[in-house]
């Protein structure tokens, strides 16, 4: 089934393409000590920004091997699975992000390639890796005062309507949850900005007092 959201898609991208194009900074990892995790902007750093779409007759099939990072922020999407999303294009290929809000950031760029279908994880599945689930039945929890990947806003997504009704906050379909990404992209991206700097700063920190000890 295609989905036929240009109108939309060109409507609310064009206004922060520049923003979305420009910048795609990504939350900081939560790294428990010992874990030997690339960073989302190392990761960028060596794979590029935007890594190119790719044809796939069959994306949800090993999806976290084939799309292991979102090419928008490099955030890890296995980490990050619970609000990961999967979008096959009418063209035939195909991409993971980790959030609703890198897939608003893909909408921007890609203004030409038609989504036909989408995925998004069930947030409320008891499974350590959240299975995913078709847009059109997702129900998307939008509750402020509550961060979510990528965001200010959380914008979980839920199979269970009672689930996201339980989120508090307003309780909306994909269209909607996607134009929410789009009015928070510009605040979201300068606190994810402020957020990596910082966590940079403390890594540099962190190494500079580890030569300082070996010598």
């Amino acid at each position: 089934m295609k989905l036929d959201r240009r109108e939309l898609l060109g409507a609310t991208a064009l206004g922060t393409l520049a923003l979305a194009a420009g910048t795609r900074p990504g939350l900081a990892m939560n790294m428990k000590p010992g874990m030997k995790m690339t960073p989302p902007w190392e990761w960028q750093k060596q794979h590029g920004v935007v890594s190119p779409v790719r044809k796939d007759a069959n994306p949800t099939q090993d999806e976290l091997k084939k799309y292991p990072r979102c090419p928008y922020c490099g955030m890890s999407r296995k980490m990050w699975n619970h609000t990961r999303h999967l979008i096959k294009y009418a063209d035939g290929t195909a991409e993971g992000t980790c959030s609703i809000r890198c897939v608003a950031v893909a909408f921007a760029i890609n203004l030409d390639r038609g989504p036909e279908k989408i995925w998004v994880a069930d947030a409320g599945a008891d499974a350590k890796i959240k299975p995913l689930i078709e847009v059109e039945k997702a129900h998307y929890a939008l509750v402020k005062g509550k961060p979510g990947t990528m965001t200010m806003r959380r914008k979980w997504a839920f199979a269970d309507k009672a689930k996201a009704e339980a989120q508090g906050g307003e309780v909306v379909d994909f269209d909607t949850a996607l134009q929410a990404a789009y009015c928070d992209l510009g605040k979201d991206s300068a606190m994810v900005r402020k957020r990596r700097a910082e966590k940079r700063a403390h890594m540099m920190k962190k190494m500079q007092m580890m030569k300082e000890k070996m010598k």
